[in-house]
């Protein structure tokens, strides 16, 4: 398969490189990644790597920032920015890559554990996350010519030589969150949120 990889150079995107790159041909970009880049916040950029990509057989969006910080604390620029990066950034992936897409591709995209257990200073985070869990469960019952659409929902990520995400979270391996994103690409499943 010929797999884009959006956010390649964060910690679960390079798990995910690690494991598709030698079963598949894998395109990986990010926000500063040369030549080919892409910025999630702006639609436009989206469309372009598109553009410049030809046909694909799988897209896997494992990008997308939201603001963390107390509840009374959020601002409107907080929200603004999580629901144009994370939410519709993701979105937009499925948006302009289903167009992309070989018949029978698949697009799997990244929400997370705060969508369904949040914590004190998540709710931008767990308002796109949410949000693009219903999005993936709606847009796979209409995706044309067997397009598959799913999300990927990691718990905390243990990053090496460092402590868990939160007190009383044990954290997976990047590498074991990764397998997740290869099980969804590799097989038949759609509308699925999958939490490794």
């Amino acid at each position: 398969m010929r797999i884009l990889l959006v956010g390649a150079t964060g910690t679960i995107g390079k798990a995910i490189l690690d494991v598709l790159q030698d079963r598949h041909e894998v395109v990986a970009v990010s926000r500063s990644s040369a030549p080919l880049h892409v910025d999630l916040g702006d639609p436009a950029s989206i469309r372009s790597l598109f553009n410049q990509l030809g046909t694909l057989d799988a897209v896997v969006g494992a990008a997308g920032a939201a603001r963390f910080k107390p509840f009374p604390l959020l601002k409107d620029e907080d929200y603004a920015f999580s629901l144009q990066n994370k939410l519709m950034g993701q979105v937009n992936l499925i948006r302009y890559g289903i167009p992309a897409l070989s018949d029978a591709g698949s697009i799997t995209v990244t929400t997370g554990l705060l969508a369904q257990q949040p914590m004190v200073g998540s709710a931008a985070v767990s308002l796109v996350n949410a949000a693009l869990e219903g999005f993936v469960r709606a847009a796979a019952l209409e995706a044309p010519r067997g397009i598959r659409i799913n999300a990927v929902s990691p718990p905390w990520v243990r990053v090496a030589d460092q402590s868990p995400g939160a007190p009383g979270m044990a954290g997976l391996s990047a590498h074991q969150v990764a397998l997740a994103y290869r099980v969804l690409l590799e097989g038949d499943q759609t509308g699925q949120v999958v939490t490794p």
